[in-house]
């Protein structure tokens, strides 16, 4: 009897311990039995510049707070593969898909097949406002905005005097598109004024990298070789122009950039670099899960949500306990 009664106690003790277990381990939102909200799938210009890279890994970080599996692919500036990353993400059926677009234009039917899946498409940094296409938000910097910051730098630097300025741009990137338009319109707009004329005498394909921007910087040098000022729609050309203007000994030529990466900063704090009007990619990182958050919850949200640049100069990476 007394063998009878210590089964029955031993067998209700394993029962009530087997309960216990996942209880405990679902109270614990990080433990690898508790199971994913979902799964978003991100495909980004390209990884290779740290500013997308900065994107890439706060959606992750973000995604993981917040339940979700992610999976982050680099599209290469290559607009047939990222139309094949996006193709995968719907046979995987993401819950979300997250994209900064190597072409607005290009990749409009593949964001319709996305649509037709009913899986929710969101972009980051680079937008498509393309007709036909349904976009849930858009988080990016205010570029239009930094392209104004950085012509006001560049007036500034020039001072009275003014003179030739050469841009390099990144045509394919709607991002870029808009911080060429407020540059610009702020440079006529000074020159409408009658004050010290800055004359935009080329505007060069960088690609957005050191290597194109140290040749688009080499043949703005070549075509004039009065060429005062260069504006570079982000730090890879920035830092390549820079390298094409030691080459020719005509460090006296004022570049701003954009972005606000480490190696831009410290090219500031260095004189390298007069100006940058900075972005921040942590928070469009953290701001794209919390929009799918908000969408999965049936929320409405704006069309386009912008994150404001600042313009950073040397006085403020002097400051900057991040640099050398």
């Amino acid at each position: 009897m007394k063998k009878y009664i210590l089964a029955l106690v031993t067998s209700a003790l394993a029962v009530l311990s087997g309960c216990d277990k996942p209880a405990t381990s679902t109270t614990d939102p990080t433990s690898p039995q508790t199971k994913a909200k979902g799964t978003i799938g991100v495909s980004l210009l390209t990884l290779d510049n740290p500013f997308f890279k900065v994107i890439g890994d706060n959606i992750t970080a973000e995604g993981k707070k917040r339940g979700y599996e992610t999976i982050v692919v680099s599209g290469d500036k290559d607009v047939a593969k990222q139309g094949n990353q996006i193709k995968d993400f719907i046979v995987k059926k993401v819950s979300a898909i997250v994209l900064s677009p190597c072409d607005s234009k290009a990749i409009i039917p593949v964001i319709q097949e996305a649509n037709a899946a009913g899986i929710p498409v969101f972009t980051v940094d680079i937008p498509c406002n393309e007709p036909g296409v349904k976009i849930v938000t858009q988080i990016a910097t205010d570029n239009y905005g930094g392209g104004k910051e950085g012509a006001q730098a560049m007036i500034e630097a020039l001072g009275e005097a003014g003179g030739k300025i050469a841009v390099l741009h990144f045509k394919q990137a709607e991002s870029c598109q808009l911080r060429v338009k407020g540059f610009t319109e702020v440079i006529n707009a000074h020159n409408a004024a009658g004050k010290g004329k800055i004359e935009i005498v080329t505007e060069l394909e960088s690609g957005g990298a050191k290597d194109m921007g140290y040749k688009a910087a080499e043949d703005a040098l070549q075509a004039h070789s009065d060429l005062r000022g260069i504006f570079a729609i982000n730090d890879p050309a920035a830092l390549g122009a820079r390298a094409a203007l030691e080459k020719a000994g005509k460090t006296q030529v004022v570049i701003v950039g954009f972005d606000g990466q480490p190696e831009g900063k410290q090219a500031i704090k260095e004189g390298k670099i007069y100006a940058d009007p900075i972005q921040f990619p942590d928070k469009m990182g953290v701001q794209i899960v919390d929009a799918i958050v908000r969408h999965s919850k049936g929320e409405t949200l704006p069309p386009q949500m912008l994150i404001p640049t600042s313009l950073y100069k040397k006085a403020d990476a002097l400051k900057d306990p991040e640099l050398k």
